[in-house]
This record gives C-alpha cells, sequence and structure tokens, in this order.
C-alpha cells in the first residue's frame, strides 16, 4: 500500500517521499500536524498521499507498520474457521489474472490491473463479507448494499458463512467484478 502511495505521489507531484521530507524540514512547517497539512494542501498534496508524508513526519500508527500477513493474522484472530473463505477467494481471484491483494486493518482488497474489485472483510464471528464493484448492478437477491464493505469503493456484498457458500455463483459475480474494472 505504501508503495502504491508513493507512486501516486510522484505521479500527482513530480517529486518522491524523499524530497517532500526535505522541503518539509527545510521549510520549517512541520511544528505540528495541522500546520503540516496545511501547507501540504496548499502544494496540492491531499488524500492518502498527505497521510503519507504526515506519517514520515509525525511516525506511523503500528497497523501502517505491520506485515500483509500480521493485519491478516489479525483480522482473523478470533474467527480461525472464516480465514478459508478468504484463502479460497484469493485462490479463484488469482485464476483470473493479475491480482494484486492488499491487507487493510480490517479487510483485505484485491486489485486487477486497473484498480479494486473485490474486498473481503470478516464483519461477524461467523461471517465475512465478500464486497464487489459492478458499476450498474443494484443489490438484490444475494446481493445486498456493500457502500460500506471497504472504503467506499465496493457497491455490492456477499455474506458468506463458510466455503461452500463460495459458489459457481458467487464464483461468477467475482469473475463479473474483476472484469468490469479492467
Amino acid at each position: 500500500m505504501r508503495t502504491s502511495i508513493e507512486d501516486r505521489l510522484v505521479r500527482q507531484t513530480g517529486h518522491d517521499v524523499a524530497w517532500w521530507n526535505d522541503a518539509i524540514a527545510a521549510g520549517q512547517c512541520a511544528s505540528d500536524e495541522s500546520s503540516l497539512r496545511t501547507w501540504l494542501t496548499e502544494r496540492g498534496v491531499t488524500g492518502y498521499q498527505q497521510m503519507l508524508l504526515v506519517n514520515e513526519n509525525f511516525g506511523y500508527p503500528a497497523y501502517l507498520l505491520a506485515s500483509a500477513g500480521e493485519l491478516i493474522d489479525a483480522q482473523y484472530a478470533d474467527r480461525q474457521a472464516l480465514r478459508p473463505i478468504l484463502d479460497a477467494v484469493v485462490a479463484i481471484a488469482s485464476s483470473l489474472g493479475a491480482v494484486e491483494i492488499q491487507a487493510r486493518k480490517t479487510y483485505t482488497t484485491l486489485y486487477g490491473p486497473r484498480r479494486a474489485f473485490a474486498a473481503v472483510r470478516p464483519t461477524t464471528k461467523t461471517r465475512v463479507d465478500l464486497g464487489l464493484r459492478i458499476d450498474g448492478i443494484e443489490p438484490g437477491g444475494r446481493l445486498l448494499d456493500g457502500s460500506k464493505t471497504a472504503g467506499g469503493t465496493i457497491n455490492l456484498r456477499l455474506p458468506l458463512q463458510s466455503v461452500d457458500d463460495l459458489d459457481e455463483e458467487a464464483a461468477g459475480l467475482l469473475r463479473q467484478a474483476y472484469e468490469a474494472n479492467l
């Protein structure tokens, strides 16, 4: 995730993290987080890129320093019976083509070549939600509103309580989400 944000920072501004850190130090604008955020906003650095530079100067939260494995282990620490669902989703998604898996604190996002197409969130101790990004499809049947599943880019969710719930229909919807986001 950090690498992805760094790449966005370079695309957005033409400068890498080291350049920005030097500019922040030279400008002495990092006396407090609020001042730094204002200074960065004035220079067009917002969103995740701003968060990265603030963390560089004031320290990273523990979950951002954790490895992907540690984050996923923590997601399933008190619901280990649900972990095979994530593994099965990743296996199916990986068979569709190029897929990047990014672990977050509370969910795991699956990216195709262009953008996120799915997310897996252990929502309760007995259910995982498979979030899907398929524009133009409304919730109905097994598909529920997924707008709160994973950071706002997912619009549908499919509740899964076991690997058996990841049937042909669910795999087909995952494939459809992948293809819709190429």
